[in-house]
């Protein structure tokens, strides 16, 4: 990623390859609409009167028909309240044709980033943190000299760091293998610090104080995290996180494989790799304290509803926590549709509601949970293809069947509304293929 500039005769095929690599750093993948395209549209019925319970008819249309798009399978889990209902749609083998279950485990991707985040504030409650002081204060062997001076915790924690992602140089082979890369990888143990020691020498995507997510960020925040409670990162937010949260069924993997009843987890790389493959066998120290969780769908809305119930953070560090930038810089006269908190995002969907939550994705494996700002209406839900996403030979993106699917469903299960999904409306952000991405 150190040449930035293009060749002036290149190769279409490596080129189209970089752009999807580089919109493969970032797991924002259901962020807001791309100008120009068509938002999903509320049924006409009154918002208020739907928000009133569940309907499960619209939500197990609604879920089909995500399965119906593409997707291979996909299990959720909504809540209004103390209602509940959870589904599942389509298949988690492909070979088999095994059905989906609502209750499966799943690999969660960067909603570990919102666990690591409270784990951070915890230590902030403590007096042992302060969010504005130079990540140098607590790491300086790892953040030394001027940076280690400039950056600060909540510049981590909100992605303004100006710091790199880490994870096409840990798979250089994305740009022109995608497949190989991914299975030369599978069982590769990675130490967090040889991560963020790849993140912290990559060339920035964008300059301190700009929203720029990058996984680096929060394999620091773990590694700082180590050092203030001298505990390992992830047996500290399993103890002090996962535990006081009360979760089951959420943890990170010891091993290669999920420990409990889980679904096969395919990825395509936007059509790189084909047919798509399983890697839920996967060695997830690339992920660490930004992606490496495995959980449920009814775990993950036990968990935000005690987050946004002030169950897990006092409510100043929870006031931090939802404290804002600006995903994005949008178009021209259009509003910010995504701002980004600590390792916490507000996102306004088409129908007009903002939802506090976060999504992830890894290879194979994608996962978006959102709730409203009380915790009362929830919806999460996980899936099993990844990257589904196609592009043309300049990387722009093509209409997208799956991802306005799955934007309709969450539109719909968060708002009460049935939601018409408007054919050729992607969820995708743009920023994912901007043109100086084909650059790298």
């Amino acid at each position: 990623m150190r040449n930035t500039h293009p060749n002036p005769h290149p190769d279409r095929r490596r080129l189209r390859l970089a752009a999807v690599a580089s919109a493969a750093l970032l797991s924002l993948a259901v962020g807001a609409l791309p100008a120009g395209a068509t938002a999903p549209q509320p049924a006409t019925a009154s918002s208020a009167a739907a928000m009133s319970g569940l309907d499960r008819q619209a939500l197990r249309a609604s879920l089909d028909a995500f399965h119906q798009a593409g997707m291979y399978g996909a299990y959720t889990s909504v809540r209004d309240g103390s209602e509940q209902w959870r589904g599942a749609t389509g298949v988690a083998d492909i070979d088999s044709r095994r059905p989906m279950r609502p209750d499966y485990e799943h690999r969660i991707g960067s909603i570990t980033k919102t666990f690591t985040s409270v784990a951070v504030l915890q230590q902030v409650t403590k007096g042992r943190i302060d969010l504005d002081a130079p990540v140098g204060d607590y790491v300086p062997e790892l953040v030394p000299g001027e940076r280690g001076r400039q950056v600060t915790v909540r510049m981590l924690l909100n992605h303004t760091s100006g710091i790199a992602d880490y994870v096409l140089p840990a798979f250089p082979k994305l740009v022109t293998d995608p497949g190989q890369a991914l299975d030369e990888g599978r069982f590769r143990r990675m130490d967090p610090e040889e991560l963020a020691r790849l993140g912290l020498a990559a060339e920035p995507q964008a300059p301190r104080g700009i929203h720029a997510y990058a996984n680096t960020n929060y394999i620091i925040a773990g590694l700082l995290l180590e050092k203030v409670t001298g505990q390992d990162a992830e047996s500290y937010i399993t103890s002090n996180v996962i535990r006081k949260a009360g979760l089951r069924h959420t943890y990170f993997p010891r091993s290669a494989r999920i420990s409990g009843p889980h679904a096969r987890m395919y990825e395509s790389f936007y059509g790189t790799i084909e047919p798509a493959r399983d890697y839920s066998v996967y060695d997830m120290s690339w992920a660490g304290t930004a992606g490496a969780m495995v959980s449920t769908m009814s775990d993950l809305n036990d968990f935000y509803r005690r987050l946004l119930g002030g169950k897990l953070l006092g409510a100043a560090e929870l006031r931090e926590m939802k404290t804002t930038v600006p995903a994005y810089e949008p178009a021209p006269g259009q509003e910010v549709a995504m701002r980004y908190g600590l390792g916490l995002y507000t996102l306004k969907m088409p129908s007009g509601g903002w939802y506090w939550g976060h999504d992830g994705g890894v290879f194979g494996a994608g996962t978006w949970a959102l709730s409203t700002e009380d915790g009362r209406r929830q919806a999460a839900i996980g899936y099993n293809l990844m990257k589904y996403e196609r592009f043309d030979e300049d990387g722009r993106p093509l209409p997208d069947p799956i991802g306005n699917a799955l934007f309709g469903y969450m539109d719909g299960a968060l708002s009460g509304a049935p939601v018409e999904r408007a054919p050729g409306a992607s969820p995708v952000p743009q920023r994912l293929v901007a043109p100086e991405q084909l650059q790298r």
